[in-house]
């Protein structure tokens, strides 16, 4: 069994206190894992260092920096295997979905790398005679990124490039579920020629974290991507500091299904956006909104779409359902599963666990009055519920606390961008599934799902911090 220290100025240190603990496969139950878990004093240590390194990686030329990222997901293309095995067995993710998560984050790296070259500043009209007026960003300083156990590659990933491409040092302090794969991007990183301390790995308890994050003035920016109670912690705790925070939260995403869609197409793109990853994604389409002369017709080629899903090891190429990350949040569902029975709802298919297994599930008949109306589950639930018409659809979309993405099924493309302009979301794909993401596009969500924005330029923006310079030609007159 493997045991993986801290890593801090590119060297494996052990925890100052020998805290370790296990990291288990949520699969089969056994401990995959052993992770040395960072103290206050250890977190102290590899602030120092991404602090100090700060100095000089801040005047890194973007050739630099390009070539490390470029470099880094060549090396990553060539450790697919490597990479994708490590999600399996240690996040409970389907080989499909491991996959896919490898590749997009080689796509991902090659996109960041072009990034380097675009830290966009701007000149400005002035009026003042003879000045010359611009904007020129600059990197923050070490910026702590906080990352999810779901998509744990992408997701690290996508703080980390950024951080890099745009001169700054980072700690990254991975979920306690999954802190091997953050191990394994250190190690692309450092096989790619990342300097040390440019990039430092922390496991630790997530208040002590949470705490030294975001009080330290060291750290300048800190960016988080997991549960909306988690994230409105970490930003009460750095409000004090004035820190600058980006937080990417939960989501009750609904998926909008107009009366003139295809009923196939829909209930291929409403599987497809609940149980990939068995659920566990904040993006999932969770609520699936469907007008009232289809609704029937719908739920029943959705029973018969679910029960060709295939539970079970995610080693197995066809397995369409893994394990969930923990046991305890099958115990969620069925309490949530068993308050909607009792007020009204229907369970058509599933409903059932056994270890950390939940079968893939179909409620019907969601009314608010239950919990699963607006609490996340984060399992394979998909909760179905219906609307009069067009209007009444998006009254119940935006019937909720959070607003991360969303989806509308219709070949009315006056209706779809009428609903799109109206809902109360960050991101709208229209005939698509609520799940998507690219590399280069402004993800993120409003009201509980978060502020601030993760890909391409809007994460250098989030980045580095604008700087307002004049240049006054010649000499000012002033009025004494």
């Amino acid at each position: 069994m493997n045991e993986y220290k801290l890593y801090i100025d590119d060297q494996w240190v052990a925890s100052s206190k020998g805290i370790i603990e296990d990291d288990m496969n949520p699969a089969n139950g056994t401990v995959y894992a052993r992770i040395h878990q960072a103290t206050r004093e250890d977190l102290d240590k590899a602030l120092a260092v991404a602090h100090r390194r700060f100095a000089e990686w801040k005047h890194s030329p973007p050739a630099q920096r390009e070539k490390i990222l470029c470099t880094a997901a060549d090396i990553l293309e060539s450790r697919t295997q490597e990479f994708s095995e490590v999600l399996m067995d240690e996040g409970g993710a389907p080989f499909g979905k491991t996959m896919f998560e490898v590749g997009f984050v080689v796509g991902m790296l090659r996109s960041v790398a072009g990034e380097c070259r675009r830290t966009f500043g701007e000149t400005m009209p002035s009026d003042m005679p003879g000045m010359i007026s611009m904007s020129i960003r600059q990197p923050l300083g070490v910026v702590a990124a906080i990352a999810p156990f779901n998509f744990p590659l992408i997701l690290a990933m996508k703080k980390v490039a950024f951080a890099v491409a745009a001169g700054n040092t980072m700690i990254l302090k991975p979920s306690p579920h999954t802190p091997v794969i953050c191990f394994k991007l250190a190690d692309l990183f450092k096989q790619a020629g990342l300097p040390a301390g440019v990039l430092n790995v922390i496991p630790a308890d997530g208040e002590l974290a949470g705490d030294v994050l975001t009080s330290d003035p060291r750290v300048k920016l800190v960016t988080f991507t997991g549960s909306t109670p988690v994230g409105r912690s970490l930003a009460q705790k750095a409000s004090p500091y004035f820190k600058k925070i980006t937080l990417e939260m939960g989501g009750k995403n609904p998926l909008i299904v107009l009366a003139d869609a295809d009923l196939d197409y829909a209930v291929n793109t409403a599987s497809f956006g609940v149980f990939i990853h068995q659920g566990q994604i904040c993006m999932a389409g969770t609520r699936v909104i469907v007008e009232q002369p289809i609704y029937e017709s719908f739920l029943k080629k959705l029973v018969a779409k679910v029960k060709t899903l295939k539970m079970g090891n995610p080693r197995d190429h066809d397995t369409v359902i893994g394990p969930l990350i923990q046991g305890r949040q099958c115990e969620f569902i069925a309490k949530q599963l068993e308050d909607a029975r009792k007020k009204g709802a229907r369970v058509l298919i599933g409903g059932s666990y056994k270890g950390n297994f939940f079968e893939p599930t179909v409620l019907a008949d969601i009314t608010r009055e239950m919990d699963c109306y607006d609490i996340e589950n984060f399992g394979p639930v998909i909760g179905v519920m219906a609307a009069r018409n067009s209007e009444d659809a998006l009254r119940i979309a935006n019937d909720t606390a959070y607003g991360l993405s969303s989806g509308v099924i219709t070949n009315d493309l006056q209706k779809a961008m009428d609903i799109s302009l109206k809902l109360e979301v960050g991101m709208v794909h229209i005939n698509s599934t609520t799940i998507h993401d690219e590399p280069h596009v402004p993800f993120g969500g409003v009201k509980n799902s978060g502020f601030g924005r993760e890909g391409g330029r809007y994460s250098m923006d989030e980045m580095t911090e604008l700087k307002w310079i004049t240049i006054q030609l010649g000499q000012q007159h002033y009025p004494f």
